[in-house]
């Protein structure tokens, strides 16, 4: 067989398929553009939906791709089994109703077996198919040659998601020999397609053939495609004959990177080191990728799964020895390792590093804290009796802490207590239905439509510099049918050439009319969107007759569009602001280009200060008076790469771009509409900054005339505080709110004194209320303070003097009651515990709280039920 690296073995793949006329579409980003079904791009073929559903006609119907993916519903499994990973390579080649069955099954055999590319043995390799797919199980058999014995029927092979294209599937398996096999000869799962080591999916043929109905039928689809999917990982532990994907080139440099760190662990020492060398490099790997395409650690979403992840590789490092940041020092490996197809690991590291190694020692903060909570919680349970770590607790830990459910478990069992690991699956679950329910319900991809797809007619967009053309219909669609002529109802048309804007790249369609060229209105355009082959599809109302073959004039809405290229140019403005003041990581991530103000999403790990955005604010302004000319060229990719022209977050470009400069300041490649000179503008106006998601923030900002009526409603509020403070000038107005907030606080100051003096008169006169119970000095009273701080100030002054061994007070000021409870060294050593008592009585006042054994405190809303649970610490003292 032959020896290659993981390089070679995804290099042979692409230039295969290349070689048979396939383009190579690089690798997307791991964060989904505009999908809101996913949280991570899964498989090869998740960013080539637009293709398979029809939305979108690719330039060339074969595509090929190595693309990073993630997945996460099974991360606990990741360093004890062969094959998990969260992060992985997905081969694959797809054919957009180009090729079918018989070209993806020949050309998988001879890559696979061909001396010139893979050159497996062909007697090592099994397929399954699907028992109703008798064309696959000819192909194979009687034109590939494989005998009968090496296709085995499997009942699961048919793909499918749910509504959209779908259909059956043949995998493909490697025998990698007895040695490898971990099940006895007998066992039920000792072949191809069953559960076992031994026979090794490698590769996992899709025949879209059928559109899966919302009514759950099954037709065939009006185009036929193929996606394929080989992982990487494993294939390349064939060729390096690896016991797991662990011992291979991808991993195994991660691995003794972190043995120099470890103190004296090595990979081989044992089952459970070996586990947390693989989780780290693992994890390593995932958050790396993760980070260099935009996603940042936090407590949702896809930062939530980030966060995970990092903390429980700094747990299992902790295993190793290591207790200090390590993680981010295995950057420049993973880096090192796919350089060759990944450049942007190298080109982001100093970004990456910073970010895993700042979460690193923020965890590292409080690990202390959570092994500190474990370790109560487990003398807690048997104080009381208690025998079982409830799943509530175990989910705390991981959730809150991020400890690893195995290491919390670990430490409970070590101490002879049992695991509820049922309880904490019931709460996993509920956790991943509100993830699963904060995402989009929409159906994952949609169902083709043929009469969009065949529509080839040529139409061209002229409205860079027109707002009104004469044009001739070419194509009207109405009931999903396309019609000679229409006088009613909804409908889309096509035009050869077009002035309206199609919505793309953030910018939003342009609106208007269509007329006879006479001069009647017959059509109210309402939105204009890019149709599968690229055409501008207007979606009308119809207000007279259209028919194809005609001319007619089409008007866009000139003062909608000149707000509109207004906010689309000073949004190129604000993206090169943003990095200039932020840094070069703050890329766009969306945004919607309106007539009425502009949005703008950007990936940042903090929150902007109101002195960034005020810079921010006066560098756009300051391009937009300056009169900076705004012009485009229209050029290939590469060149435009050499004029610095910023690709923009997502997006995928043709082998022709267009790019905008505006003044040698901001350079983009973008297909929007724009002013011809910044000075156009007008001026700028940021409106709010928020975090809207993991890692992700958003600017909200006017132009023009929206500006000026937010600066004057702004000017009209600085008036009347002007006239409510008396401040002759508004120039005044600081001074004047700084002067009476100073009043303010001298006036709380004097409040607050009275109310500690009244408060220790308070407790002159309480403190002489002392109760024996069985021997014990007991003070519990109600008193007449303002709040919980108050009652926390006489607790300190009975601590001073000794008053008495239990102390219990509680205010209430409307339907709001505080308690505290206090209790001496002394009482704390016979057994008695001031969170215990102040459980026992919170409920009597319609509430709850807890704390230390010598202090605790509670609220509650039931104001009456004070006395009864001033009464309830005698009898709670009797009984003890």
């Amino acid at each position: 067989m032959k020896q290659l690296s993981s390089v070679e073995v995804r290099q042979l793949f692409l230039d295969f398929f290349k070689s048979k006329g396939h383009s190579i579409e690089p690798s997307a980003s791991l964060v989904p553009i505009e999908d809101p079904t996913l949280l991570w791009i899964n498989s090869g073929v998740a960013t080539l939906k637009k293709y398979f559903d029809g939305t979108v006609v690719p330039e060339n119907p074969r595509i090929t791709n190595a693309q990073k993916s993630i997945r996460t519903n099974d991360i606990e499994n990741v360093g004890k089994t062969a094959r998990h990973h969260t992060m992985f390579e997905m081969l694959g080649n797809f054919s957009i109703g180009d090729y079918f069955k018989k070209e993806a099954i020949h050309w998988a055999w001879e890559l696979l077996t061909s001396e010139d590319w893979y050159a497996l043995d062909k007697s090592k390799l099994y397929v399954t198919v699907y028992p109703e797919d008798t064309e696959a199980r000819r192909i194979w058999h009687e034109e590939i040659g494989l005998p009968n014995e090496s296709i085995i029927d499997i009942k699961d092979n048919f793909w499918d998601i749910g509504a959209g294209p779908c259909g059956p599937d043949s995998e493909i398996f490697y025998d990698r020999g007895q040695a490898f096999n971990d099940v006895a000869e007998d066992d039920p799962e000792n072949y191809p397609g069953g559960e076992n080591e031994r026979y090794l999916e490698i590769w996992n043929l899709v025949f879209s053939e059928f559109n899966h109905t919302e009514n759950h039928e099954y037709e065939p689809l009006p185009q036929k495609n193929i996606d394929t999917g080989m992982g990487l990982e494993r294939m390349v532990s064939i060729f390096q004959d690896a016991p797991t994907n662990f011992e291979t080139d991808l991993f195994l440099p991660i691995i003794h990177a972190t043995e120099e760190m470890s103190k004296d662990k090595k990979y081989e020492d044992s089952t459970a080191i070996k586990t947390s060398f693989k989780v780290i490099a693992d994890h390593v790997r995932a958050v790396s990728f993760a980070i260099g395409d935009g996603a940042l650690p936090s407590n949702e979403g896809r930062g939530y799964v980030l966060r995970r992840l990092l903390r429980r590789a700094v747990m299992h490092g902790k295993k190793l020895g290591i207790d200090e940041a390590f993680l981010y020092k295995l950057v420049p490996v993973v880096g090192t390792i796919m350089e060759s197809y990944y450049p942007e690991i190298l080109e982001k590291q100093d970004f990456i590093q910073k970010i895993i190694k700042t979460e690193e020692e923020r965890f590292h903060e409080t690990i202390n804290d959570g092994l500190q909570i474990i370790t109560d919680l487990i003398g807690e349970l048997k104080e009381e009796g208690k025998d079982t770590l409830l799943g509530k607790d175990i989910f705390k830990l991981y959730d809150t802490y991020g400890f690893p459910v195995e290491l919390t478990e670990e430490m409970a069992e070590e101490e002879g207590l049992k695991v509820d690991h049922d309880g904490f699956e019931i709460e996993m679950t509920a956790q991943r239905d509100r993830a699963r329910a904060a995402r989009s319900t929409e159906n994952s991809m949609n169902v083709q439509s043929a009469v969009l797809t065949d529509i080839k007619v040529n139409s061209e967009f002229i409205g860079y510099d027109k707002t009104i053309a004469e044009a001739t219909l070419e194509i009207i669609i109405q009931h999903d049918e396309k019609q000679d002529s229409a006088a009613k109802d909804d409908a889309q048309l096509i035009f050869d050439v077009t002035p309206f804007y199609a919505e793309m790249g953030g910018q939003i369609a342009d609106k208007g009319i269509i007329k006879t060229l006479e001069g009647n209105t017959v059509a109210k355009v309402v939105e204009v969107k890019k149709a599968p082959n690229g055409q501008a599809l207007h979606f009308v109302e119809l207000i007279g007759e259209v028919k194809t073959g005609q001319s007619y004039q089409l008007v866009v809405d000139q003062e909608m569009r000149a707000k509109i290229i207004k906010n689309h140019t000073v949004t190129h403005l604000l993206h090169r602001a943003l990095k200039d003041v932020l840094g070069e990581h703050a890329n766009q991530a969306g945004s919607l280009v309106s007539p009425g103000y502009l949005r703008f999403d950007f990936t940042h790990f903090e929150q902007v200060t109101p002195e960034e955005l005020s810079q921010m604010e006066q560098i756009v302004n300051e391009k937009i008076w300056a009169s900076l000319p705004v012009e485009t060229v229209e050029t290939d990719i590469s060149t435009a790469k050499e004029m610095g022209a910023m690709a923009l977050f997502g997006e995928k470009y043709g082998k022709e771009v267009r790019v905008v400069n505006i003044g040698g300041y901001s350079i983009e490649l973008c297909g929007g509409v724009h002013v011809k000179n910044t000075s156009d503008i007008g001026i700028f106006k940021i409106t709010s900054e928020s975090g809207i998601g993991a890692g992700v923030r958003r600017i909200e900002a006017v132009t023009s005339k929206e500006a000026f009526e937010v600066l004057h409603e702004e000017e009209m509020a600085l008036k009347e505080v002007a006239h409510l403070v008396k401040a002759p000038q508004l120039k005044e107005v600081v001074s004047k709110v700084t002067s009476l907030q100073e009043q303010l606080r001298e006036l709380q100051k004097e409040n607050e004194a009275l109310s500690s003096k009244l408060a220790n008169a308070e407790g002159d006169q309480i403190f002489k209320n002392i109760q024996d119970i069985s021997g014990v000095k007991v003070i519990a009273e109600k008193v007449n303070v303002k709040d919980m701080n108050q009652l926390r100030q006489l607790a300190d002054q009975w601590k001073q003097n000794n008053y008495s061994d239990i102390l219990v007070l509680g205010t209430s000021q409307g339907d709001k009651v505080n308690l505290l409870a206090a209790m001496t060294k002394e009482m704390n050593e016979k057994g008695f515990k001031a969170g215990d008592l102040i459980k026992t009585i919170a409920p009597l006042v319609g509430g709850g709280g807890g704390g230390r054994p010598n202090m605790a405190q509670a609220g509650g809303k039931k104001p009456e039920g004070m006395e009864d649970a001033l009464s309830a610490v005698l009898d709670w003292i009797k009984e003890k």
